[in-house]
């Protein structure tokens, strides 16, 4: 038998060359796995994955970035645009480009996109030690910073020798396409090796194909699922990222359709019913409407379906108080369908559906249940209209803002954001008018997200017009990659307000007896505090000077028109307005757990506490 043909490659080219090599599928469809490489450079990887990247430029398409978290966050944004069927990698030099890389993928992992990382490490055959920028470890000599990012990836391997990167990528690979496992992947590559030559089996590059499975329920978990629904007089379903991922949003329908049960969504789920939809209730916990809300705490049946229930869902464990309420948990991983002590359907989420559909063909709630939840939509659309209603002439408030751009946004228009106080009103608020418009980061809440994430959007998806919410607080954390997006002609749009401080947590930091300490951007006053004039930053003026066209917009008549230039234009634009602090928005409707000091000296801290005290009752453990 002859020997299997070899290629001389450094380790670097290999991997850069089975990289372009992998697929994914779904449905019959398929997807580029790894459809680019994004990199700063160093010297721990320029003459490794980077030269790499050069030398293989045709078959991996290479994108600069400026900041390694953000090119994390952009690679998310790519990964959650296509449904998980394709993602990103991340390179970046030793030291603190390798660091970087722990928030992104924390955010990976947490909201289950995949991404992966190559981070260069210090030389495996040690010549020299330390290295610049390299970790000395008094109890471990192999330790790095690298293996900051063990316990926020999925997989982790630090490739020491040229021949332990056949198995690992192959095993990288099959934690990115599975969809119960996936985030962020590590594989941290030590700038010698990355370098070194060897002969590689041609059959490491051939072209493979990764099935993305749905796996089907299982009889006995469906028949009690189906047994649980028939029961129930008071039903709700909760809407979590995994229909999104599953491309499920056709199946849920059908199911709705069938059976009348209404819907309530979580901040990943959003959207997976159009808002028009009359079952479609919007979000649901600490941030969510007060008709989802409302039922919520009468629900005697909640079915989940792909949500890992976050405090946020729950109210932090005080928002299902129905004392029979029991829970059916439609999830592809096993260890979200059993939260909650809920009677599992681990299965993928369309599969679930359909099932679901098709043995409860004959089904449907009662008629006093639907007209009631049907009223409380009607009602909550008032409140909406509302909270987005402004006279032409007055400076707009933070919702007036998102009522301003509800009434120019197209279907397949895209909305990002991630942290500070919009999340809380577009969860509200917002009306999701197709799967992938509400693009809502709130597993990880990151400041600094939003922008690069647009980028990612708008690389997977070209054609649809992005837009980026960013208040002041976020847009001074990492506007970095504005600059990637003049450069590479990407028509994002920034709506940028500015409210001179931290409003959510400011508004937090009062209701706890924070008094709003360390949360306003002002100059310090007499006494020491944070409380004299707004700082004279111009943010506009910074976005302007890293190459967007800015447009300043003072009224709501003004913003109206600045957000309809911006939809038409085709290069990166920033509607800059000065908010009105009034609040305008609806007042929550569930509770959210933050602890309060127990015991202090300040009237507004004790007032606090008491609140505190009084809230935390209601929570229960669902056993």
């Amino acid at each position: 038998m002859s020997p299997s043909p070899r290629v001389r490659l450094t380790v670097a080219q290999a991997l850069v060359r089975f990289l372009s090599a992998q697929y994914t599928e779904r449905d019959g469809a398929r997807h580029r796995l790894i459809a680019g490489t994004w990199g700063v450079f160093g010297h721990g990887n320029v003459a490794g994955v980077g030269q790499a990247l050069l030398e293989y430029a045709d078959a991996m398409p290479y994108h600069q970035g400026r900041n390694e978290q953000a090119m994390v966050h952009a690679a998310v944004g790519y990964a959650r645009q296509l449904n998980r069927l394709s993602a990103q990698a991340v390179t970046t030099s030793i030291g603190p480009g390798a660091t970087n890389l722990v928030t992104g993928a924390a955010l990976a992992t947490i909201n289950r996109l995949p991404v992966l990382l190559l981070p260069g490490d210090h030389f495996a055959t040690r010549p020299a030690d330390p290295l610049l920028q390299q970790l000395e470890h008094p109890s471990g000599a192999d330790i790095t910073v690298n293996d900051a990012l063990r316990p926020v990836s999925r997989f982790f391997d630090r490739i020491t020798r040229p021949e332990a990167l056949l198995a690992s990528a192959l095993q990288a690979m099959r934690v990115l396409t599975d969809p119960a496992e996936t985030g962020a992947v590590t594989l941290a590559l030590p700038q010698d090796v990355q370098a070194e030559a060897y002969d590689w089996p041609e059959e490491f590059f051939a072209e493979r194909v990764w099935h993305v499975r749905r796996p089907e329920p299982d009889p006995a978990e469906l028949a009690e699922a189906v047994r649980l629904l028939r029961g129930a007089r008071r039903p709700l379903l909760v809407a979590g990222g995994g229909v999104h991922h599953s491309e499920a949003e056709e199946a849920l329908k059908a199911l709705v359709d069938v059976t009348g049960i209404p819907v309530a969504s979580t901040q990943a789920g959003k959207g997976s019913l159009r808002h028009d939809h009359p079952a479609d209730l919007g979000g649901i916990g600490h941030t969510g409407t007060a008709v989802a809300d409302a039922l919520a705490r009468e629900a005697d049946l909640v079915l989940g379906v792909g949500t890992r229930y976050s405090d946020f869902t729950t109210a932090s464990g005080t928002l299902f108080q129905h004392p029979d309420v029991r829970f059916v948990n439609l999830n592809i991983t096993a260890f979200d369908a059993h939260k909650l002590a809920a009677r599992p359907l681990l299965a993928d989420a369309r599969s679930g559906l359909t099932a679901l559909t098709a043995a409860l063909a004959d089904h449907r709630v009662d008629a006093a249940y639907e007209a009631e939840y049907r009223a409380g939509k009607e009602r909550w659309e008032r409140v909406v209209a509302a909270a987005f209603d402004a006279e032409d002439d007055a400076v707009p408030t933070q919702t007036q803002v998102l009522g301003a751009l509800d009434a120019v946004v197209g279907d397949t228009d895209v909305v990002i954001n991630a942290a500070g106080s919009l999340p809380g009103d577009l969860h509200k608020l917002w009306r999701a008018r197709s799967p992938r418009q509400y693009h809502l980061e709130y597993g990880y809440s990151c400041m600094g997200y939003e922008i690069p994430a647009a980028v990612g959007v708008q690389q997977a998806a070209p054609e649809v017009v992005v837009w980026s919410l960013v208040g002041d607080g976020t847009y001074l954390m990492m506007p970095t990659e504005i600059v990637t997006a003049v450069q590479e002609g990407l028509p994002v749009n920034l709506v940028l307000l500015q409210n001179h401080g931290y409003a959510s947590i400011g508004g937090l930091s009062e209701e706890t007896g924070g008094e709003r300490f360390g949360t306003a951007y002002r100059y310090r006053a007499a006494d020491g505090s944070f409380s004299g004039d707004p700082l004279p930053v111009d943010l506009a003026a910074n976005a302007a000077s890293l190459g967007m066209d800015v447009l300043r917009a003072k009224t709501v008549r003004e913003l109206r028109e600045a957000l309809t230039a911006a939809r038409a234009s085709d290069r990166p634009t920033c509607v800059y307005v000065e908010t009105d602090p009034a609040a305008t928005a609806p007042p929550a409707e569930a509770w959210w757990d933050v602890p309060v000091a127990a015991v202090s000296g300040r009237e507004a801290a004790l007032a606090a506490r008491e609140r505190y005290d009084r809230r935390v009752t209601a929570r229960r453990h669902h056993l």
